[in-house]
């Protein structure tokens, strides 16, 4: 009896050491980032911060507006290229799919969620990006003309093919499996019993999806789409590559940005002491950004 209760003591620590031990490497991170970010948050506060569009080396004046703009629009984009293709793809998968065919799909959404970052950037960078500039933007151009924020910026330069839109398009892909896996399970634990019943009072297939399997799953599906939210702002490398990684005013979506990310890619290594402050201070309102969207996920997994 007591070798019992000394391998349960012995689990249990084991255990509530691995719990712990995450506990304090997040409030470890978030209190470095409080550390580092506090000569940025003495000088330019937290409102100014946030609000300022300014980034001068000269001047050693940073503010996160632009970056955290980019970074919203980028996500934003991101989620919404790729949520259709995920839940086509979950719904696919849960009630169309042959069984032969499920486990090849299934496959290559998990080869998607597997590809290392660096890969989708030099892949945008080499590929998507000249096939965007070369094909799809001018078609743009033309089609939309002086529409504000799009067609606009064509009518006055050439626009490359690194840009918001390029970035935002490589982020949808790399979301893409997060979200159709969670939309997959949530649609896979609505009971066969509802949908068949359905089917029995004489509701087609598509009723069926929209009347019944939609409604039981949508939480799980909107707590997947914000956790790929989460994930799309704090990607780095492979927007890094792609936006074009320019200060200047946002002329249309086609046009290079910055995000949180791809400053802090791009500036770390030779940033100045209050430079370096400001990316700690950037990274720090990120972290408390993907807290926040993590949070809310969970909690409407949880009602789920």
């Amino acid at each position: 009896m007591n070798t019992k209760k000394t391998a349960n003591l012995i689990f249990f620590l084991m255990t509530g050491f691995g719990a712990a031990s995450l506990v304090f490497m997040t409030a470890g991170i978030l209190v470095t980032l409080v550390v580092e970010s506090w000569p940025g948050i003495e000088r330019f506060g937290v409102i100014k911060f946030l609000l300022s569009r300014d980034w001068n080396y000269a001047k050693e004046s940073f503010g996160a507006a632009r970056p955290l703009t980019g970074a919203i629009l980028a996500a934003v984009m991101a989620v919404a290229m790729a949520t259709p293709v995920a839940l086509g793809v979950a719904i696919f998968l849960t009630e169309l799919c042959p069984a032969k065919l499920k486990g090849s799909v299934a496959l290559a959404i998990e080869l998607l969620a597997a590809i290392p970052s660096v890969i989708y950037g030099l892949w945008g960078l080499f590929v998507l990006a000249p096939f965007l500039e070369k094909y799809f933007q001018p078609l743009v151009g033309k089609v939309l003309g002086d529409v504000p924020w799009i067609g606009g910026y064509f009518q006055t330069k050439m626009a490359g093919g690194l840009n918001l839109v390029t970035a935002s398009m490589i982020l949808g892909v790399m979301i893409l499996p997060f979200i159709a896996s969670l939309a997959r399970e949530g649609f896979a634990q609505v009971p066969e019993a509802l949908k068949e019943s359905a089917y029995g009072l004489g509701a087609t297939r598509w009723e069926t999806i929209r009347a019944v399997v939609w409604p039981s799953a949508q939480k799980a599906v909107m707590g997947g789409i914000i956790m790929a939210t989460g994930r799309a702002l704090g990607e780095t490398m492979a927007v890094a590559y792609v936006i074009g990684n320019r200060h200047g005013a946002l002329e249309s979506l086609f046009s290079p940005y910055v995000t949180v990310t791809s400053v802090i890619a791009n500036e770390f290594n030779e940033a100045g002491p209050i430079q370096m402050s400001a990316l700690f201070y950037l990274t720090l309102a990120l972290f408390l950004a993907n807290l926040l969207i993590l949070s809310l996920a969970k909690r409407l997994l949880r009602r789920t």
